[in-house]
């Protein structure tokens, strides 16, 4: 099939999309597909139309994501065109010549429904979640008060809008910061006193116009994927240093991942029925993550949802599908399969 793997846009995950889509498409390579990498945001300015750039395909270089996140003021500033703001030239038409689309992008870019809507109205064929679901699961206050009414543990959080006068002395301490709709734990901060909460505040709305602020729950860091509508084994992350921030999620070595989670029969069982649950609630198909605390008395607080997980090296689905014999380049493939057949 002719393929195009979908990385970069502008968003603050940009490096890790780069990381994902170049591992994808050269495991879609390896599998006989002409997959070719293209970056949303910048697009192809200097492609004719006619050259057939699916013959061109050939692997590429292993992408090392750094350890902090791009300047996307100096990215707008440096495209020249695009086809609209978010979009660069020529991608609607390359990705419409293609058999499917392979979304390698993290961030709302990629993320927020906004991308799927646009394909859904040019009949392009693209993987995972649609539209709707992708809303749902990008905007952390519509899927908390989803999860809310439905039942599912999740922790109590707030939400602060840019302008609106609020007491900070009202806020839970120690709790989470973190933007409404970012990923990849950019602009998130563990706040434990007071004097932490106004820089916690300050980096969050520097990111975006809403954010959350959650109640701390002590637990442990357990994320479960879903492959069709099956959960895979319960994955534990256990930082180094710190919490699982965008260091500790993308440096080899930073974090230790422990898969599957050791944790008893009972916690597995609970873990991998709230996660379907969740992706069912959302409206999510073929594939997803979704992300947990759990405490020490057996309770399992649901984080969020991610519609495009990390395809890195180091990426938590991939180490869960392995466990249950699927290969990177066998995980690539079902997730086209399940695509094209949703």
């Amino acid at each position: 099939m002719k393929i195009v793997v979908l990385a970069g846009g502008l968003s603050p995950e940009r490096e890790v999309s780069f990381s994902s889509g170049t591992m994808a498409t050269n495991a879609l390579l390896s599998l006989g597909h002409r997959a070719i990498l293209v970056d949303l945001f910048f697009g192809l300015p200097d492609w004719d139309g006619t050259t057939d750039l699916f013959a061109e395909a050939k692997p590429l270089l292993p992408y090392r994501v750094s350890e902090t996140e791009p300047d996307l003021d100096a990215l707008r500033l440096s495209r020249k065109a695009g086809f609209n703001d978010y979009i660069g030239l020529n991608v609607p038409e390359l990705c419409a010549q293609a058999d499917v689309v392979y979304m390698a992008l993290h961030g709302d870019c990629g993320e927020n429904g906004r991308l799927q809507a646009f394909f859904d109205a040019r009949g392009i064929r693209y993987t995972g979640s649609g539209a709707e679901g992708c809303r749902n699961a990008m905007d952390k206050w519509i899927s908390k008060q989803m999860f809310e009414a439905a039942g599912i543990l999740t922790p109590r959080g707030r939400l602060l809008s840019a302008g609106e006068p609020f007491d900070p002395d009202t806020l839970p301490v120690p709790c989470v910061v973190k933007p409404c709709n970012g990923g990849s734990s950019i602009g998130v901060s563990m706040v434990t006193d007071r004097r932490e909460l106004y820089d916690a505040l300050r980096l969050a709305f520097s990111m975006e116009n809403t954010i959350l602020v959650e109640e701390y729950i002590k637990g442990r860091e357990l994320s479960c994927g879903i492959l069709g509508n099956t959960p895979l084994p319960p994955i534990e992350i256990i930082p180094l240093h710190g919490f699982y921030d965008y260091k500790n999620k993308y440096q080899a070595g930073a974090a230790r991942e422990v898969t599957p989670a050791e944790i008893d029969d009972a916690a597995t069982a609970k873990i991998q029925s709230a996660a379907l649950q969740v992706f069912r609630l959302l409206g999510l198909s073929v594939y997803g993550r979704i992300d947990f605390l759990l405490t020490e008395t057996g309770d399992a607080y649901c984080l969020e949802a991610n519609t495009l997980p990390g395809m890195t090296p180091t990426s938590l689905l991939p180490q869960e599908a392995a466990v249950v014999g699927y290969s990177y380049e066998k995980l690539c493939d079902t997730i086209i399969s399940l695509s094209l057949n949703k």
